[in-house]
């Protein structure tokens, strides 16, 4: 279960997502989606499909199954978890199509980006993180770890 750190990352990573996204209906983000594909099933801690990859329904639902993977996995990193597990989910998204993938690591304070056919990048600091290239959102490595620091009034 998600800790409070992993938690807001995760809300966070998702309102950006899909304040960006959804409003220009180019990418959906979903907190702790199980997507099954390719005999395995996994749950990142946002997954985020294209838009026209959404599998609505007649209704203009979204679905409670997705049998897809998803276009952008996230993965952030807790301190019980095996970052070798999540390295493995993140690529298996990778060669079942998927374009891209994180490790937030917060302990760290970097980003490992997935690409496909490319060595993994570790951003820290003001380099900007890799996104959808649809997507109209700019993110860095200190935008994502600066919604850890809250300011209490």
């Amino acid at each position: 279960m998600p800790k409070g750190r992993r938690s807001r990352l995760q809300g966070a990573l998702v309102t950006a997502i899909n304040q960006a996204g959804e409003a220009e209906q180019t990418a959906l983000a979903f907190p702790r989606l199980r997507c099954v594909y390719d005999g395995r099933a996994i749950a990142p801690d946002v997954a985020v499909f294209l838009w026209d990859r959404v599998p609505f329904t007649k209704a203009g639902e979204v679905p409670d199954d997705f049998f897809w993977v998803p276009d952008w996995a996230i993965a952030i990193l807790s301190p019980e978890q095996s970052p070798t597990k999540l390295i493995d989910k993140l690529v298996h998204c990778l060669r079942q199509g998927g374009q891209l993938g994180w490790l937030v690591d917060a302990d760290e304070r970097a980003v490992t980006a997935f690409l496909p056919e490319q060595l993994p990048t570790v951003l820290k600091g003001d380099e900007t993180l890799p996104v959808l290239s649809n997507l109209s959102l700019r993110l860095t490595a200190n935008d994502v770890f600066s919604w850890l620091q809250l300011v209490r009034r």
